[in-house]
């Protein structure tokens, strides 16, 4: 099975145990969320698959090869990540070509493209850019990059709400035309979780869940109405939160809805983020 795979990865830095024994697998052709809270170890967990830090245990094979100092293996890889890793004085332009130089599948003309569609002059430096636009530099570089697994590390820092959105939508198109791993780090959970297939959580360096998108999303549901029934019918439940405005209230509850609810209450969709913030909130209930 061609795949990233990760077996009993730990990275421990002094005395702090960043990534514990993780073992999980990105396979062929599916997006996937990379989610947890600051400190989690998702960048750790990317830099070590991408070769740029060594595992302190365990193992990483991509496509059944072990990828430590593998270049075969690690050319099968691109990862955009928040370091500035080209010289200041280097175009946007060279960048692509650098790229097209070490991956050799970059389709130059979609670059430019994109870089028509986002605003940005190919020949302007990449230091003389804001932070929104360096952000658009590196992720259009990705898109045009021909390899089997793509790693984007919070690749929306800096956009603004169009931007983001471009980018979301110019993903899937990108995706639908070419099929490939996509590994999304981000904190703007609910608005990347239409793009999802799988979501994998890390809390404090281990692997709390590995689950698809809509599994996850179908935990869970939200029950609305005024304020006392509701509080009667959350009675006893698993209830990760609630909101109350005027005589009404909505709360988002854990577990299957019954099949017969009170006529005066309404049910809806559960919410990711808000999923998540309670499965890694350090004196959460327990979710497994």
């Amino acid at each position: 099975m061609n795949a990233i795979t990760c077996t009993q990865v730990s990275k421990t830095f002094k005395d702090i145990r960043a990534l514990d024994n993780v073992s999980l697998s990105f396979e062929e052709g599916k997006i996937y969320g990379l989610l947890g809270r600051n400190g989690a170890g998702k960048t750790t967990l990317l830099n070590c698959i991408t070769g740029r830090l060594f595992p302190t245990g365990g193992e990483i094979r991509v496509d059944g090869e072990l990828s430590m100092e593998n270049e075969k293996a690690l050319r099968k890889l691109f990862y955009m990540g928040q370091q500035e890793l080209y010289p200041e004085e280097m175009t946007v332009q060279k960048v692509f070509a650098w790229t097209k130089l070490i991956y050799g599948g970059f389709d130059m003309e979609y670059a430019h493209a994109l870089c028509e569609k986002f605003g940005l002059n190919p020949k302007k430096k990449t230091s003389k850019l804001s932070t929104g636009y360096r952000s658009i530099y590196k992720l259009i570089t990705a898109l045009a990059v021909d390899v089997p697994y793509l790693l984007l590390d919070e690749p929306v820092l800096g956009l603004d709400a169009g931007h983001r959105e471009m980018f979301y939508r110019e993903l899937l198109e990108s995706y639908g035309r070419n099929p490939r791993t996509i590994v999304l780090s981000t904190h703007l959970i609910e608005e990347a979780a239409s793009l999802l297939e799988e979501v994998i959580i890390l809390h404090n360096g281990r692997v709390m869940c590995h689950k698809t998108c809509e599994e996850l999303l179908h935990s869970g549901y939200t029950v609305s109405g005024k304020q006392s029934e509701v509080d009667a019918f959350i009675a006893g439940k698993q209830v990760l939160s609630q909101q109350s405005i005027g005589g009404l209230k909505t709360a988002v509850i854990y577990g299957q809805p019954e099949k017969h609810l009170p006529e005066t209450l309404e049910t809806g969709r559960m919410d990711l983020q808000k999923l998540f913030v309670a499965m890694t909130e350090e004196n959460g209930r327990d979710f497994s």
